[in-house]
């Protein structure tokens, strides 16, 4: 027992480390969100308790994760109580003349379970509990997190680097502009299917996050890893990036939803020259959010994930991937160059959380180190040698697929070695005697 408490107190020190650094970054954002004049995640989370809720889903999201702790009969009643509020409020909410939205119910009954946990729960039953609830409104303060990162980005970030991303583009033969046309021809069936996709990434995370943390109330336990732990930090981490290489997408900067700030009207018809790149200013509302593109990021992690489901869920990752890449170029939100480093870095942070969950090892620390190098390359290339990649797209252009290949063999090679599969050994046939 006690060789077994000297092995776990590294793992429970570093979860401690983790949240009291979680714990600090969201009252940095805080801060930094108030000197704006905004509320931050904090203050939007805990309004939210009473006021109307920004996003009934994301809330009763949260609540589904939290519940994968719970027997059966307690989800049914705990969703029936969080309804129940809901329609409380709802009422009140139209006496009023107030905003409608729903979703308080849910954050009641997870803070609900938070206060049975601590006051009603013991030992292990507490831990997975709390584990559940933490999860949940990890869920809601990592998308209000994100919210608060986009406009610290269009707040701190004037000017934005598009055209070296656009020029750097010719080297993958302009990606965003084919696809523009592409979804232009589909018409608006086209359209609003790719949108469908493209917007319902979250829930399509949210239904296979379930179908992988099933069997959490029947075992006790988490499994050591799962799709919810990257996506979140993938939310976190590639904000980040924003701020150092601010891109707001061609749709914006050469098409016409930019209006007035648009340093052209080209998306889709006609590809930007390749002329020396500039920075140039934009507004202070939209965000600075493609590069990496993040949906890239979180559709190769789902991707990934699904591999080792159903044929149902692998075929659903694959369309999922496949529509939010295309979606992505297709409604000018990003750059070829955007997705190239957003598979990347998806694989970056997978196997770092990976290696976290396993325990770290020379594999794992030579794949995130060379995933990184590799995308700090990928990010240097497009500030510093766009021109030449626009002027070279038969070197440059192989140079980055092969660059992004790498990584994936990479992450293939490692994961393999991680999870090498059994292969049966064939038992010698019994030979007959011959008396």
């Amino acid at each position: 027992m006690i060789e077994l408490d000297e092995r776990r107190r590294p793992r429970v020190i570093l979860w401690a480390v983790a949240g009291v650094v979680t714990f600090g970054f969201l009252v940095a954002m805080e801060v930094v969100a108030r000197h704006y004049g905004m509320p931050g995640p904090i203050v939007n989370q805990a309004r939210e308790v009473i006021f109307t809720p920004t996003s009934g889903p994301l809330l009763y999201a949260g609540l589904a994760l939290m519940m994968v702790v719970l027997p059966w009969r307690q989800r049914f009643i705990s969703l029936g109580i969080a309804a129940g509020i809901d329609v409380v409020f709802f009422l009140v909410r139209w006496v009023v003349d107030a905003k409608m939205m729903f979703g308080n119910g849910a954050l009641w009954v997870i803070l609900g379970y938070a206060f049975i946990a601590v006051t009603r729960r013991t030992g292990k039953e507490r831990v997975l509990l709390l584990k559940g609830v933490g999860l949940g409104l990890l869920l809601v303060a990592g998308h209000k997190t994100g919210d608060t990162w986009l406009m610290i980005t269009s707040e701190t970030r004037p000017s934005v680097l598009d055209a070296y991303v656009a020029t750097a583009d010719h080297a993958l033969g302009n990606p965003s502009w084919v696809m523009g046309r592409f979804v232009e021809a589909t018409g608006p069936i086209g359209y609003h299917a790719l949108h469908l996709v493209y917007g319902q990434l979250p829930l399509a995370a949210a239904v296979f996050a379930l179908y992988q943390l099933r069997n959490v109330a029947r075992e006790g336990r988490f499994p050591a890893h799962h799709l919810v732990r990257t996506f979140l930090a993938i939310g976190l981490v590639g904000p980040v990036v924003y701020m150092i290489f601010p891109v707001v997408g061609p749709v914006f900067a050469y098409g016409a939803e930019g209006g007035q700030w648009a340093a052209a009207n080209l998306w889709p018809q006609t590809p930007l020259s390749t002329g020396a790149p500039q920075a140039f200013p934009f507004d202070e509302i939209t965000p600075r959010n493609c590069m990496p593109s993040l949906h890239t990021a979180w559709a190769t992690t789902l991707f990934i994930h699904t591999r080792e489901g159903s044929r149902l869920l692998r075929n659903a990752g694959t369309f999922w991937l496949v529509g939010t890449l295309t979606a992505t170029l297709g409604f000018g939100y990003h750059y070829g160059a955007d997705l190239v480093a957003g598979v990347v870095f998806a694989l970056t942070v997978e196997a770092t959380m990976r290696a976290f969950a396993r325990g770290w090892d020379r594999a794992g620390v030579t794949l995130v180190v060379y995933g990184s190098v590799v995308f700090t390359a990928l990010v240097v290339s497009y500030r510093y040698l766009p021109v030449e990649m626009a002027r070279y797209p038969w070197v440059f252009g192989p140079a980055l697929l092969l660059a992004m290949a790498s990584v994936i063999y990479g992450y293939l090679r490692t994961t393999r070695l991680w999870n090498p599969q059994t292969v049966p050994v064939q038992q010698p046939e019994p030979q007959l005697v011959q008396a």
